[in-house]
């Protein structure tokens, strides 16, 4: 009796963990993380593909005909913080954010547009994971896509003539759709800390170059995410080398809307002391080409293949992006003037690798020479680091928050 009643209670304790484990099994399934999102196409016709490393339950909830927005809901799907972009083709910008435990895509139309089609792609032809496909059509100027309402003009003018009336605006207008603000996309800011690992850099009395630009970087950055203005890319968050055309990409990849690398300079002599700040020179312009993508709008707008207008596209490109980089560089010094002594010509050109993006506006600060002493100990003062690093920030605060000027020199 003992033997049965003994086996009868292990049977329960048995019956029991299994309970648990399928308890345990249902209340927290495995969540599926959002990898990336990429769009591909051009001004007629966009592909948005979502990358998962699992299936998931992917719901349009809003598809962009009435507000020109475009809302794709994801439940149990998580997503990494600061996912957004510029756009491309009929979507102007994007982000992904996380509402009631959902990831949410959000996708801002250039102009009228419907969902033609959508589907999920499992892993297949050497991709490991899902895709969740989301194909936009523009909707043509006349209306063109079945279904589609007619534009407000031609309804008002339908509408006047049938009853013989004079336009009512006021009445027409309570029926349309209230405008959306535009998404709020956050200013990506790459952050280069000049030189590390085997690239000591220059060096000082009380150490190398590297460590100085690193410290200053790791302040800057945490300085702008505290505002949380700011999405920040770092070039490199540790003692690493990183090739000077890896720090480029990365800036190039990441859409951004200013990269500023952090330097400490040395000088031939050790009473050389103040800071600089260096944009691109127009003679190493043409050097830029080597970061040009087929893909670059300027590359595919022609699509005759005409090389001379490329050419001038590229120019032009390069042109703006120059003037945005010397308007941010005025700014950038009359910030840190009073936190930072400043070289008689502060402002300077150069051919540097890390200037050469055509397409996003960079700067390259030289806090200082790391071979005077005032200077090094300076920038080896947290305090004083600090100091500066918040100079830089109001100077990115100042320039993202007045409208861009032409510059002056």
């Amino acid at each position: 009796m003992a033997v049965n009643r003994g086996r009868a209670l292990l049977a329960a304790v048995v019956a029991g963990l299994g309970l648990v484990a399928v308890a345990a099994s249902h209340a927290a399934p495995d969540t599926v993380s959002l990898l990336k999102v990429r769009l591909g196409g051009e001004g007629t016709e966009t592909r948005v593909v979502i990358d998962l490393d699992k299936s998931a339950s992917v719901k349009v909830v809003s598809d962009g005909e009435a507000d020109r927005r475009v809302v794709v809901m994801m439940p149990g799907v998580d997503a990494p913080d600061g996912l957004q972009g510029a756009g491309r083709g009929v979507v102007k910008a994007w982000m992904v954010d996380e509402v009631q435990g959902q990831a949410r895509l959000q996708m801002d139309l250039a102009a009228d547009a419907k969902v033609k089609r959508r589907f999920l792609l499992p892993p297949a032809d050497g991709i490991a994971h899902y895709r969740y496909v989301i194909d936009l059509a523009a909707v043509g100027a006349s209306g063109g896509s079945v279904g589609a309402p007619a534009p407000a003009a031609t309804q008002s003018a339908s509408l006047t003539k049938a009853s013989g009336a004079g336009p009512t605006p006021a009445v027409r207008t309570q029926f349309l759709p209230a405008k959306k603000q535009p998404l709020p996309l956050k200013k990506v800011i790459v952050i280069d800390a000049g030189h590390g690992g085997k690239d000591v850099g220059a060096s000082g009395a009380q150490g190398f170059e590297k460590e100085i630009n690193l410290a200053a970087a790791l302040a800057l950055k945490a300085r702008l995410e505290k505002s949380g203005r700011y999405q920040v890319v770092m070039t490199r968050n540790s003692d690493i080398y990183v090739p000077l055309e890896t720090r480029v990409r990365i800036a190039q990849r990441a859409n951004a809307d200013l990269f500023i690398s952090l330097h400490s300079d040395s000088g031939p002599t050790a009473s050389l002391k103040g800071a600089s700040v260096y944009t691109l020179s127009d003679k190493a312009s043409r050097r830029s080409t080597q970061f040009v993508s087929k893909d670059d709008w300027f590359m595919k707008a022609n699509l005759s293949g005409d090389q001379g207008v490329r050419d001038i596209l590229f120019d032009l490109t390069q042109r703006a992006t120059r003037n945005r980089s010397a308007v941010f560089a005025q700014t950038l010094l009359s910030n840190i003037e009073g936190e930072a002594p400043l070289l008689r010509r502060s402002h300077r050109d150069a051919g540097l690798v890390v200037l050469l993006a055509p397409d996003v506006p960079a700067v390259l600060l030289e806090m200082g020479f790391v071979n005077n002493p005032e200077d090094e100990a300076r920038l080896r003062d947290p305090a004083a680091r600090a100091r500066l690093m918040n100079a830089v920030a109001d100077a990115i605060d100042d320039h993202f928050g007045a409208g861009l000027k032409v510059a002056t020199r």
